[in-house]
């Protein structure tokens, strides 16, 4: 038996039966964490000094495309229907090799661990079930807690897209599934559906009943954009076909345009929303959903998305999440000829939709998201004494405001140590480094893109 303890931390556990806790310890048991609380037993136990440091569950990104790490730095003046469309899912992503699958997933998950991210859903496009095997080689060997989702081959955008009425490659899913992904404990398939808006009704729920057969999470990129409609807001009809046949199984990235009595639907259902504000800013999708979601009683969870354009850091997406559904929040009660006299989210809340609400959206809430006994031990140590973050009156307010990536000292996944005194432990960085370079330069000059 292997034994950690994280020793003298403000722990931050979002468990509400355990709360918040001072120089408090943390025990972990073989990946599992065992106890929370004071003084606890050090015997036969490795020593994690969490003095002077906020302890809180790793954060769980539910909705990236680790595999554009190596072309990160292109999109950041992209919009969705146009550049990105053609440039990334109409060229530089049929341009992938197995080997560049594996380079860009591996330093996306080393920047994942690296900003506070223990678990991510993974929205791969592999072309070949070759470059769905090393995309996972790649989760495998960082160390992260993954949910691999394959999704389309990027190799014909017009086979796949576009009304397309070809399923997933069953095929590849099922010997990706039976041979890598299903007996390692890190590991879990989810299947990325193109839901009613871009393949045929017939084609979405033969994908969702696929899904099904295999256990697996459905996750749909759905209701960003224009697309289907011709109008902003037009005859976009929500789920379409999918309408009853949705479940806690069924995840949606974005429903930026999904009507509130979708939303109020979807969430009845137990559907859960993937927002990832920045990228959704950027690219034109619409507002974020998160408003909807919480009007119909839900939550949402926080994700990255396309990190060829902005930073793998969640940090950034639940600060930036919370502060523009505040400013829309504000800003309805500014038009009633109101003053604002109190905000909408608060800081707990999108620290629990970076971690709880992002477990729970990807099937995990047993296992990971609060720092409860009986889960897994995937923590992260901030650094709450230096001259950016202290002093520390609120532990919850510093993690969400205060602190950045420079501030993460230790990572552990399911109780391994993967970051220490803010550096990955992992030797991959710096072997691995330069040939994911050389991957990103190639596949840049290849697809001829104009910087």
């Amino acid at each position: 038996m292997t034994r950690k303890i994280i020793q003298d931390g403000t722990v931050l556990s979002l468990d509400p039966d355990i709360g918040d806790l001072e120089e408090a310890d943390v025990l972990i048991e073989d990946g599992e964490i065992v106890e929370v609380g004071h003084g606890l037993s050090t015997e036969n136990a490795e020593v994690i000094d969490a003095s002077g440091q906020i302890v809180v569950p790793g954060f769980v990104d539910s909705h990236i495309h680790l595999a554009q790490t190596q072309v990160r730095g292109i999109a950041g003046d992209w919009s969705l229907m146009n550049e990105y469309f053609d440039h990334m899912l109409g060229n530089i992503t049929g341009l992938y090799r197995p080997e560049d699958m594996y380079l860009g997933g591996l330093f996306g998950a080393f920047e994942k661990l690296h900003t506070g991210t223990t678990t991510a859903l993974d929205w791969s496009y592999p072309n070949t079930l070759e470059h769905g095997e090393r995309a996972v080689d790649a989760l495998k060997d960082a160390g992260l807690r993954a949910v691999y989702t394959y999704g389309p081959p990027g190799d014909d955008s017009a086979k796949w897209w576009y009304e397309s009425d070809v399923g997933l490659p069953e095929e590849n899913i099922r010997a990706l599934h039976e041979g890598k992904i299903r007996d390692d404990d890190l590991l879990s398939l989810a299947l990325g559906l193109r839901g009613p808006d871009f393949c045929t009704d017939e084609t979405a729920l033969a994908d969702l009943e696929l899904a099904r057969d295999l256990g697996a999470l459905s996750t749909i990129h759905m209701g960003a954009a224009l697309w289907p409609s011709s109008e902003y807001g037009g005859d976009y009809q929500g789920f379409g076909c999918l309408e009853y046949e949705l479940g806690p199984d069924v995840n949606v990235a974005h429903g930026n345009h999904f009507s509130q009595e979708d939303i109020d639907h979807a969430v009845e259902q137990g559907v859960s929303f993937s927002s990832t504000p920045e990228v959704e800013m950027q690219m034109g999708h619409g507002i974020p959903v998160t408003g909807k979601v919480l009007e119909a009683g839900g939550r949402p969870s926080w994700g990255v998305d396309v990190c060829s354009n902005v930073s793998g850091d969640m940090g950034s997406q639940m600060r930036i999440g919370m502060q523009l559904q505040r400013m829309f929040d504000n800003q309805a009660v500014l038009e009633g000829h109101e003053e604002v006299t109190e905000v909408s989210i608060a800081a707990r809340d999108t620290l629990e939709m970076a971690t709880i609400e992002g477990a729970k959206a990807l099937g995990l809430a047993d296992e990971i998201g609060t720092i409860t006994p009986g889960k897994r031990a995937d923590l992260v140590c901030f650094d709450a004494d230096d001259f950016l973050t202290a002093p520390s009156h609120s532990p919850v307010e510093t993690v969400v405001f205060q602190t950045d990536t420079s501030h993460i000292d230790t990572v552990l996944v399911d109780g391994e140590v993967v970051k220490r005194d803010g550096e990955l432990t992992n030797p991959k960085v710096r072997e691995e480094f330069d040939r994911f370079v050389a991957s990103g330069e190639r596949l840049i000059d290849e697809a001829g893109i104009d910087l």
